[in-house]
């Protein structure tokens, strides 16, 4: 088989994440639509995330994020995004740049993707933010804090690896 020096994969990869880097962006802009939301999966040791030692701590390799109800100041730039969430009362900021993001699912039109991350990353020296102040939030942020939480532990549908379609 003849070696694959345009790496195909690697550009299969990167348009992907510019999806996920569109679709962030529109939402940063107009907000959720419809029963849109997101379950974000991303390497918490990965070079360029920044998170709090106590989300670190107890999420020492991987973390899964919901944006749905309850969230705020999302930005989004070519390399990555930023958010806040609240987690057990606890507001955080978290910084993730896209290379980082294993997995991205809109659950209300079953909608998945599946990235790449580079194995290496947790060998990187990694920020971390300083924890924030706890801070009382409105009734409604329980209730998704609650969800948010769960979602860390939450196991998405089937993934289908990019890698199931090459030929071989």
């Amino acid at each position: 088989m003849a070696e694959d020096h345009i790496r195909y994969d690697i550009l299969a990869q990167e348009a992907l994440r510019g999806v996920m880097r569109k679709v962030l962006a529109e939402v940063a802009r107009t907000g959720l639509p419809g029963n849109h939301h997101f379950f974000i999966t991303f390497m918490t040791g990965a070079p360029g995330v920044r998170i709090s030692s106590r989300l670190r701590e107890r999420y020492p390799e991987q973390m899964t994020i919901v944006l749905q109800y309850q969230y705020w100041d999302l930005k989004v730039s070519e390399a990555g995004f930023e958010v806040g969430l609240s987690f057990s009362d606890v507001p955080e900021k978290l910084e993730i740049p896209f290379s980082a993001v294993r997995g991205f699912y809109d659950p209300s039109v079953s909608f998945e993707l599946e990235f790449d991350v580079k194995q290496d990353v947790q060998e990187a020296p990694v920020a971390t933010l300083p924890q924030p102040e706890p801070e009382k939030p409105a009734p409604a942020a329980k209730k998704a804090a609650a969800k948010k939480e769960e979602a860390g532990d939450a196991k998405g549908a089937d993934v289908v690896s990019l890698d199931a379609f090459r030929k071989k």
